[in-house]
């Protein structure tokens, strides 16, 4: 089982990711200068900044395999989803598919939180709902 500091230091990862794919989606910065920024004028000192430097640039690498996994499961395309949520589900859906050291029931639960943290009033329903089903497509057996 993981020690606390080290799933501390992976959710903090996520939130750093979270925001910097975010920033990446609004803003179309590089990557590299976005990891630079938050290298140099966040505090990370806490995180997992190997994991961190992955989602963040491994998710924009993959978006369009990300967002068709994704989108079986959503009524509109994930450009006319929420910003914040469109990262969240990127990133969860990143996990799922790439990172099978992650249990399902993790990335689930770490999605509900950046949702409520960052996400609107219903955005952790929305979100729970895309990266649950998401997750029964990818990940049939851990789930059985």
């Amino acid at each position: 089982m993981a020690s606390p500091s080290f799933v501390k230091q992976r959710s903090l990862a996520r939130r750093r990711a979270m925001q910097a794919i975010y920033q990446w989606q609004m803003a179309g910065n590089d990557l590299k200068e976005i990891e630079t920024q938050y290298l140099t004028e966040q505090d990370m000192s806490k995180v997992d900044v190997d994991y961190f430097i992955e989602l963040m640039h491994k998710v924009p690498q993959s978006i369009d395999v990300l967002d068709a996994a994704a989108e079986k499961h959503m009524d509109q395309t994930m450009e006319k989803t929420d910003p914040i949520e469109r990262a969240i589900i990127r990133l969860s859906v990143y996990e799922l598919m790439q990172r099978l050291d992650v249990p399902y029931k993790v990335v689930i639960n770490e999605a509900i939180i950046l949702a409520k943290a960052f996400g609107g009033e219903n955005s952790h329903t929305f979100v729970n709902g895309i990266v649950d089903k998401t997750a029964h497509d990818l990940r049939q057996t851990e789930i059985k």
